[in-house]
């Protein structure tokens, strides 16, 4: 469960090589082929069309869109075809990135006028109507609150304020007696969804809900059916942590993705690298917000039972059917640590885990034995 007003998410650092390059992403070139086949500049333009042109002559071209939204950097690539230049390629990515927007207005509780602003500002006093995929977005959020055993749960708004590691970043950890007394307020449970209505009502006055863990992976999602409804079966979306990746690459090959080092370097330096083919990826991890005080690390991903920074793991990358169900688990592996967390992988179908532990030890679930290659141990530090 992210902290309050948590818009972004650690990236998982995918291997661009893999995506982008029609060969085979193998380990020892992969860092030389990032730097070749980087993604296009931020303006989301590519290369001129005579170029484009003399590159789906030799052979499919990538297109890459790159925006901003949720908080986060959004990436969205496919390639070009006999059947699609890059011209309509963009145009559908674009399309992708559109629908990322649209629902960021439904969802964000940046904006007074949001559907869950609008929730939260009728705590205690009365139900709101929402849309389609906010209530499944809520109703999804209370499924895995009680898989978890609560450890996952959108009624942490209500600490907003207390602790802050977005742009406003403060190393001040909060009293202790306040963080109580707005704990007090977090409890998934007291969330009423009438379904016919479809409404949505928190209990208690004071009460608030935020989408910021889980509402990324339901708008890869949405994007990626955008995608498939335009006739692409090959592509990948991204945004910040949250990765969807379908079909495969032009040649047959698989994807790759790198799975980065929580205390390494920067975000191009992994540990572990897998082959993804119509999975989602969602990592959560304690590195990008975060400060170090007295020697111990403080982030974004509060533990409801305490109200502080949860201490039990490093970084967890979850693969998943979708996107939506890998951003559900990640936060709650994360919280309930390696043993706990692997339990609740297990339990769900179709569904795999990577945990780096507090200690830094590397777990891999059974269902991503031989798909995850460990490449070498993670950096160690605080």
């Amino acid at each position: 469960m992210h902290g309050p007003r948590c818009p972004s998410r650690p990236l998982l650092c995918f291997c661009l090589a893999a995506l982008l390059a029609p060969a085979a992403c193998d380990v020892p070139g992969c860092a030389r082929a990032r730097e070749e086949s980087a993604p296009a500049a931020s303006t989301g333009t590519s290369a001129p069309a005579a170029i484009a042109g003399a590159a789906a002559q030799a052979g499919p071209a990538r297109v890459v869109v790159e925006a901003r939204a949720m908080g986060t950097s959004l990436v969205v690539a496919a390639y070009t075809s006999e059947a699609m230049d890059e011209a309509a390629i963009r145009g559908r990515l674009d399309k992708a990135i559109a629908e990322i927007r649209r629902l960021e207005g439904l969802m964000t509780t940046w904006r007074p006028e949001s559907e869950l602003s609008r929730v939260n500002a009728a705590a205690g006093r009365s139900a709101v109507e929402v849309s389609p995929e906010s209530l499944e977005v809520i109703e999804k959020s209370l499924w895995i609150g009680e898989r978890s055993g609560g450890v996952f749960d959108i009624t942490f708004e209500a600490m907003h304020g207390l602790w802050k590691f977005d742009e406003d970043i403060d190393d001040n950890v909060p009293p202790r007696d306040d963080v109580e007394r707005a704990r007090g307020l977090i409890d998934y449970r007291q969330i009423a969804i009438d379904r016919a209505r479809r409404t949505v009502m928190l209990a208690r006055p004071g009460m608030r809900m935020s989408l910021g863990g889980i509402a990324k992976g339901y708008a890869v999602d949405a994007a990626a059916r955008v995608l498939r409804g335009e006739g692409l079966g090959s592509f990948f979306v991204q945004a910040g942590g949250d990765l969807y990746i379908a079909g495969k690459k032009p040649d047959g090959s698989r994807w790759r993705a790198g799975i980065r080092d929580p205390r390494g370097k920067d975000a191009s330096d992994y540990f572990a690298m897998v082959e993804v083919e119509d999975h989602a990826f969602s990592t959560a991890g304690d590195y990008e917000r975060s400060f170090i005080k007295e020697g111990r690390r403080y982030h974004h991903i509060i533990d409801p039972r305490t109200g502080f920074p949860a201490s039990e793991s490093r970084s967890v990358t979850v693969w998943a059917r979708d996107a939506l169900t890998a951003d559900a688990v990640d936060d709650a592996v994360f919280i309930l640590g390696a043993e706990k967390g692997l339990e609740l992988i297990e339990s769900i179908e179709d569904c795999g885990a990577v945990i780096v532990d507090r200690n830094n030890k590397v777990w891999v679930s059974k269902r991503l034995e031989g798909k995850v290659e460990v490449l070498r141990q993670p950096t160690d530090g605080v």
